[in-house]
Order: C-alpha cells, then sequence, then structure tokens
C-alpha cells in the first residue's frame, strides 16, 4: 500500500457541505545555502524578528534544538524547538506543556509560563537549510495550516483549545529525523490572539 492510500484510510474525504478546507501536501527541499529570510522553512538558523529567545530544555537545562520557522499572517513567526540529546534520552517531547517543546512566536508573542528562554541569536539545529514546496502529493499527512484546515490526528483530538488554529502538520516526509516516536506527526497550533504557540506529537 502506498503513503498516500494508507493516508486515505485513515483520513477520508470530507463529506459533502464541510467547512474544512483540503490540506494542500507539503515537501522540503535542500536551499541553496543559508536562508536570512523571515519566510517558512526548516533547518538552518532561527530568523529573528525580535530579540532572540531561544527555549531551554527544563530537564537538561541546555538549548533545544531548532526545526523551523512558519510564517503566519501580518507578517509573524512561529519558531518551532525540541529538545534532542544525543547522549541522554529526554522524556515528554510529545507532551504540549511539558517544557520540552516551544513554538516561539515574534513579534508580539507571549512565552508560555513553562517554557525558559535565553537570548540566544543561534543554537542546536537539526541540519541545513530546507525550504518547502507544494502539490508533489509524496507526504499527505505533511501540510501548512490555516483557518480552515484541520489536523490529521493519529490518536485522539489533541487541539489545545477552542479557537486554536494550526500552524503545520509535520510528519516523516521531512529530510530530517526528530524523534516523533513510531512513525509519528507532528502539530504545532498557535492561540486564538495569535501570541502564544503550542506543539505535540503522536505516534502509532
Amino acid at each position: 500500500m502506498s503513503v498516500a492510500d494508507a493516508s486515505l484510510r485513515r483520513h477520508p474525504p470530507e463529506p459533502a457541505g464541510s467547512t474544512h478546507a483540503k490540506p494542500i501536501p507539503l515537501d522540503f527541499v535542500a536551499a541553496d545555502g543559508p536562508v536570512r529570510e523571515p519566510v517558512t522553512k526548516i533547518g538552518g538558523q532561527p530568523v529573528w524578528l525580535e530579540e532572540p529567545a531561544w527555549p531551554v530544555s527544563a530537564e537538561l537545562e541546555t538549548p533545544m534544538r531548532f526545526l523551523g520557522q512558519f510564517a503566519l499572517d501580518g507578517g509573524r513567526l512561529a519558531y518551532l524547538f525540541m529538545t534532542a540529546d544525543e547522549e541522554e534520552y529526554v522524556d515528554d517531547t510529545w507532551e504540549p506543556d511539558a517544557g520540552e517543546n516551544a513554538l516561539v512566536i515574534q513579534p508580539g508573542g507571549r512565552i508560555p509560563e513553562f517554557v525558559e528562554v535565553e537570548a540566544l541569536a543561534e543554537g542546536p539545529t537539526y541540519g541545513p537549510d530546507h525550504l518547502p514546496v507544494t502539490g508533489t502529493g509524496k507526504w499527505p499527512d505533511q501540510f501548512l495550516g490555516g483557518p480552515k484546515i484541520k489536523p490529521y490526528w493519529l490518536q485522539r483530538d489533541e487541539t489545545p483549545g477552542k479557537g486554536w488554529q494550526l500552524v503545520v502538520q509535520l510528519s516523516h516526509g521531512m529530510p530530517f529525523e526528530p524523534n516523533f516516536g513510531d512513525a509519528g506527526t507532528g502539530y504545532a497550533f498557535v492561540s486564538p490572539d495569535g501570541k502564544e504557540g503550542r506543539f505535540l506529537w503522536q505516534c502509532h
């Protein structure tokens, strides 16, 4: 069975009259070099729009690893980080509020009370810069969010709350291998007021 066929079995087409929009599959290709513009990308280093606010692992007390940044409306960015250490396993990276991942919003964002940050402009990253391409259909479970885009949940619905909007859904189709468990999927959300982010992942 192909990846696309498996996705259709888990997520059948929306019924007629549904208010949800159909997501466009997303892939990432290697950039020619470091990306310094405030655009959607994964890997590389963050392009900060305000003072740097690099999240720190609650358990290890070391900088989390930068996974990517994603463009929001109004010229804002959502910066995604997750704890990853080659020598020491850290649990709870799947939890949205355990302090082992973070989605930082700039400008004008709000750091959640369970996230500690440092004024680091650069730090650990999952790999070199990659830019998004859409419409390939290779990874149907990986796509950008939006007002009418709903997640494809592997398990139960874990939307952080009413009015929270999906920013991006990431799957094992990325060029890097963040630990989302067994063929897992990551989900990033922004709060109704656009100031705070949450991230979580689910797996089989």
